[in-house]
């Protein structure tokens, strides 16, 4: 894993509007976006932050990041290992952003880390995890934002179930975040 990581590590990333997730999908890709109400007060945004951190929206059963304890900032390089269709994939990506907005006395509170694909990955795009608490609401919200096109040949083939992963993905992902937030009943109800 070391050594492909290490090869990944300098190379250009696959696409161009690097840090997009932050705004709005590029015309040419797909966008895919998924929003949860996780929970509410800062003290649960303080543990949805500590979980982003420690990558579990990625306790789904057939992804994960590598290393496990890899660091969330800026420039590191993780691998998404996912098991679909009975194969392994190995998916190369760089964190291209981390927001981490939690002042004291704010009206809001945001935590964000977006990566990028590398050319070891079956897509192309860039996706990003957040956790937000608005005062005003109370609530805490997690959000998934990606945008991708397909990037393989065999990716470009099975682009209909690249694109259900994908979906699938969120929606698991968003139930881990629940399950993380001590919420499983609620984990167990996440629909598109």
């Amino acid at each position: 894993m070391r050594k492909f990581l290490d090869g990944q590590a300098g190379l250009d990333l696959t696409y161009v509007p690097v840090g997009a997730t932050a705004h709005s999908a590029p015309a040419d890709y797909r966008p895919n976006h998924t929003r949860l109400r996780i929970g509410s007060g800062r003290e649960t945004f303080a543990k949805a932050r500590a979980a982003l951190s420690r990558w579990d929206q990625f306790r789904i059963g057939w992804a994960e990041v590598q290393p496990h304890d890899a660091e969330v900032r800026p420039g590191a390089v993780v691998a998404i290992v996912a098991r679909r269709l009975g194969l392994w994939w190995l998916n190369a990506c760089r964190i291209v952003y981390v927001v981490d907005e939690d002042e004291p006395g704010a009206t809001a509170a945001r935590y964000a880390v977006a990566f990028g694909t590398l050319p070891d990955h079956v897509g192309s795009g860039e996706e990003r995890f957040q956790v937000e608490w608005d005062a005003e609401t109370d609530a805490v919200w997690y959000d998934v934002a990606s945008f991708s096109q397909p990037h393989l040949l065999l990716t470009r083939l099975g682009y209909p179930y690249m694109k259900w992963s994908q979906r699938l993905f969120s929606r698991q992902s968003a139930a881990a975040m629940l399950k993380a937030m001590g919420e499983p009943e609620a984990a167990a109800n996440v629909r598109d």
